[in-house]
């Protein structure tokens, strides 16, 4: 299946999230797609990073991975979906931290430095030492995870213009069908 890398999809805030992100309905396994199972779009991931990602000031150019490392970045993206979906629906998390930072020391050690793995590491890394962990939270209608940076931490939806237009969308076809006899 092809598709672009748009601004939706980079609407995590942080690189590390985006990469979590990667996995599309990720607890729905009839419907779960891996959007880094085509070569091609695990290729052009990095430079779309370099231009949508909420950290890309950070990281400017960020090269792709090298075969090498795929392994090691993939465990990375399931230590990351893990440990902070877990911070967020409960808040226990200490033993999935041991994980985690087994999975970034792994990339940081063999991974070359300004790679997507090395960055999604370092993105990890400031996700982890976040000094207000409760503004990550998950997407009411796709499940992903993302930083809530509105004023009153009322954001419900990793993306307004695409999820929550579809939940809005959803209520008001619920309403009417039980408005009609």
């Amino acid at each position: 299946m092809s598709f672009s890398w748009t601004p939706h999809r980079f609407a995590g805030g942080a690189l590390a999230l985006d990469v979590a992100n990667s996995v599309v309905l990720r607890h729905d396994e009839a419907r779960r797609i891996d959007r880094f199972a085509v070569s091609e779009q695990m290729r052009t991931f990095p430079r779309s990073a370099a231009e949508f990602c909420a950290e890309r000031a950070l990281f400017g150019e960020i090269a792709p991975l090298a075969a090498q490392d795929e392994a090691d970045f993939f465990a990375l993206r399931e230590a990351i979906d893990l440990f902070f979906r877990k911070r967020i629906l409960d808040g226990s998390d200490n033993h999935l931290l041991a994980g985690l930072l087994e999975a970034v020391a792994k990339i940081l050690r063999g991974a070359s430095p300004g790679n997507l793995a090395a960055a999604t590491a370092h993105s990890a890394l400031r996700l982890i030492a976040m000094p207000d962990p409760a503004r990550m939270k998950i997407c009411g209608n796709c499940g992903w995870l993302f930083i809530d940076r509105s004023k009153n931490r009322s954001r419900a939806w990793c993306d307004m213009a695409v999820c929550g237009n579809r939940a809005k969308a959803n209520r008001h076809y619920r309403r009417k069908q039980e408005e009609t006899p």
